[in-house]
């Protein structure tokens, strides 16, 4: 009878664990009966809030799923512009879940790495399609904002392009058929090429870089080197011609001011040699003998001073011995 009474206990606790579960925070809990979601008399899954929950022992099994904003990265792709030029376009975004029973079914029971697939492809595609509107101009200046959010829209809500669809599109639109026949058509009508039609809700999209090929770099470059070695050129042949003109100009001036100097040189050197002769003319009209005389003495100073060996052969009745043969030739001469 005690053993009995213990049985029972341990199959009630058991039956209490397994009817228990809880949604930590930042989930959400789907309640799957027979691998199908649980829905009501309205058709809507039910889901389940952070908390302590109950359900349908070892009929009923939970799955949880991540309801926090998710970011994933782009890896960096070649997108051609307007121009038929050539971008490299590195980017990110964060999206999250708005549908959990959409989103379970459409990625094969809420394998994010297969909804994540999808959703890279899709992204890429669109990011292509409006970078190939816009020019390389728009897309780094002040379209950028708009660019993603255009892209974030058209994720969102999808598009009706003509063209045909991409294989994003055609693999969006295989969930999105999916989910129609899981529920038998009672869901609402979603854009098959929406990122809704998987239960999924883009927040943001963000451009990180925006880069040219390397080879194109390299040619830019290479011309912007180029650019400025010429500019360096003609700088420097500017510069030439100007200290060419600067020194003209020096030249010129350097070349007036010394005629100047020259020019008064002269005129003072003339002046000088008219004071002189007029003090000569005063001193030969004060006393004529006198100043013949002292022009001798200066004459015969210079005639002997030589320290050479110069021989003169002069007469001596020659007017150069006047002062030697008769120094009484000094003396004043009276008027007769």
């Amino acid at each position: 009878m005690r053993n009995s009474f213990i049985v029972a206990i341990i199959a009630v606790l058991v039956v209490l664990y397994a009817s228990i579960f809880t949604v930590k925070e930042g989930e959400r809990g789907i309640v799957l009966r027979f691998s199908k979601v649980v829905r009501d008399a309205e058709n809507k899954p039910a889901i389940y809030e952070p908390g302590l929950h109950f359900k349908i022992p070892f009929v009923e099994t939970v799955k949880t799923l991540d309801a926090r904003i998710q970011t994933m990265d782009i890896t960096a792709d070649r997108f051609l512009t307007r121009e038929n030029k050539d971008l490299i376009v590195d980017s990110y975004l964060k999206w999250r879940i708005n549908d959990f029973s959409r989103y379970y079914l459409a990625t094969g029971n809420g394998d994010i790495s297969r909804a994540e697939m999808m959703l890279r492809r899709k992204f890429s595609d669109r990011l292509r399609s409006e970078i190939g509107r816009l020019d390389v101009r728009g897309i780094v200046t002040d379209s950028r904002g708009r660019l993603t959010s255009d892209v974030r829209d058209a994720l969102n809500q999808g598009t009706h392009e003509e063209g045909g669809a991409t294989d994003a599109d055609s693999a969006i639109a295989s969930a999105a058929a999916l989910v129609a026949k899981e529920t038998k058509g009672k869901q609402p009508a979603i854009n098959p090429s929406s990122m809704a039609a998987l239960g999924i809700e883009v927040v943001d999209v963000r451009i990180k870089q925006i880069n040219l090929p390397q080879e194109i770099s390299e040619a830019i470059y290479q011309r912007m080197r180029a650019d400025r070695e010429a500019e360096a050129r003609l700088l420097r042949s500017q510069g030439l011609e100007e200290a060419e003109k600067i020194r003209a100009v020096a030249d010129k001036t350097a070349t007036e001011i010394k005629a100047k100097a020259q020019s008064q040189a002269l005129v003072l050197r003339g002046e000088g040699d008219a004071e002189a002769t007029k003090l000569f003319a005063d001193a030969f009209n004060q006393d004529p003998e006198f100043y013949v005389f002292i022009r001798s003495l200066r004459a015969y100073e210079k005639s002997f001073q030589s320290k050479g060996n110069d021989v003169m052969v002069l007469s001596p009745d020659t007017d150069f011995f006047r002062y030697m043969k008769a120094p009484e030739d000094l003396r004043p001469r009276t008027a007769d």
